[in-house]
């Protein structure tokens, strides 16, 4: 999927950058880790604006100052590529000097360019990158607002009016930055929202008093503000490269699931979604996918199938909700927790097997009623599957575990702004207690 992605990349330039820069960039940031070779410390003639993908999309991401060095890397047709964030952004090798920077980095007298990577920051406006931790320093480059970048560390600086400032290190075309805390805001975590069915208002009889049962009305207005407020929708994808430091992302994301592949979803989240460019992902019970599509009835609930399925991957990720694991026993539980791991074992890679006829690369799984355990965990590695998410409530942080992956409830009566409070990044963490599941 991410090379897929590296395959539009022209088409993004394009749209994205002024026709002087719209050249043909290469088509996977691999290329430069296979190189070895040294990186050279540069400078730009003027005031340079960098591109860089993210999540997908290649985008303005900062401005590069003049006369402060860089290290770049050998040249890709008209582009340099420079270490940004978790991966790569581009400059055009006209904006680049040929004379020896007048502003070389300060010297990395702790060696924090090599500290692992322990959080991240949010830029909400453009931001400032200083040379040091000194406010009298000029600025090396300026962050654009809505991105997520890697932290290296932390440190409070006294001021010679005895005033302290806390900032933040971070690496920049391989060199040490530096950010002052009160211009950005700390990573709080990638909300994963959760849905289940969708009724309109008006025909909802039998689903009123179910947590996993949304308004299409609540619905459309939740993706609309998301739109709205510039959030980008990412694919599980995503949220793998997040957790293991390996993309770039948007300060403002999201992510939308879709629990049991419900026609309703196909019915109702489909078009809206379509409609907003927005992506999502449906984890499907593979076993309840039907040949021919099922007769709606707002009082029941009918399945998928396998042409509106196919139909709809133009918005959804088809990933897994297990083949016969979506199942209570008599105590009303999960049956997933009295399965050996060898029977979970093989009831997932089934379920991928079916499912990778609509998406081969099958990776994310959503545990059954989000019921899950240590042998579930090992029995997802296993399979193959790279993250699984569960019912607990809460948003993913960087150090969680890729198998036990929290999402986040939006009820139909939830207000927006609450809605909003919930997806956001400022303020304490917004959670609905007492989630009333339809079993």
């Amino acid at each position: 999927m991410r090379n897929q992605l590296w395959m539009l990349v022209v088409v993004f330039i394009f749209l994205l950058i002024p026709k002087s820069y719209a050249q043909v960039l290469p088509h996977s940031t691999k290329d430069w880790q296979l190189a070895d070779i040294p990186p050279t410390l540069m400078q730009v003639k003027q005031d340079e604006a960098i591109f860089a993908p993210i999540a997908g999309e290649m985008k303005a991401v900062a401005e590069l100052y003049a006369e402060h060095g860089f290290y770049l890397y050998s040249p890709a047709g008209d582009y340099r590529p420079m270490q940004f964030g978790n991966d790569y952004a581009y400059v055009n090798v006209d904006a680049i000097s040929t004379q020896k920077p007048r502003l070389a980095p300060v010297d990395d007298r702790l060696n924090d360019l090599n500290n692992p990577i322990y959080d991240y920051l949010l830029t909400t406006q453009n931001t400032p990158v200083y040379r040091s931790a000194k406010e009298s320093n000029q600025p090396i480059a300026m962050l654009f607002s809505n991105l997520r970048y890697p932290v290296l560390d932390r440190m409070i600086k006294t001021e010679k009016g005895g005033q302290k400032i806390a900032w933040l290190i971070i690496r920049l075309g391989d060199r040490l930055g530096y950010i002052k805390l009160a211009d950005v805001e700390m990573d709080k975590g990638i909300p994963i929202l959760t849905y289940h069915h969708l009724l309109r208002n008006s025909e909802n009889k039998k689903f009123q008093h179910t947590s996993t049962t949304t308004s299409v009305e609540a619905f459309q207005t939740q993706m609309n503000y998301l739109k709205q407020a510039g959030y980008q929708t990412l694919a599980l994808e995503d949220i793998e490269g997040y957790l293991n430091k390996s993309v770039n992302l948007p300060a403002k994301s999201v992510v939308l699931t879709f629990d049991d592949g419900l026609k309703s979803v196909y019915r109702y989240a489909y078009p809206i979604l379509k409609n907003n460019q927005q992506q999502a992902t449906l984890f499907v019970i593979s076993s309840r996918v039907k040949t021919i599509p099922q007769k709606w009835s707002p009082d029941g609930l009918q399945f998928m199938s396998k042409q509106e399925i196919k139909s709809s991957q133009d918005v959804f990720h088809i990933q897994s909700h297990t083949h016969f694991l979506h199942k209570l026993d008599y105590r009303n539980s999960p049956i997933l927790f009295s399965r050996k791991e060898h029977t979970i074992f093989l009831d997932f890679q089934r379920s991928m097997r079916i499912l990778q006829k609509f998406e081969p690369n099958q990776r994310y799984l959503a545990y059954p009623f989000g019921g899950f355990n240590q042998t579930a965990m090992i029995a997802a590695k296993q399979a193959g599957l790279g993250l699984a998410v569960t019912t607990i409530q809460g948003k993913v942080h960087l150090g969680d575990n890729p198998f036990a992956l929290k999402r986040l409830y939006a009820l139909k009566t939830d207000p927006i702004e609450k809605f909003a409070q919930m997806v956001g990044n400022s303020g304490d963490e917004i959670i609905n207690q007492n989630i009333v599941v339809d079993r």
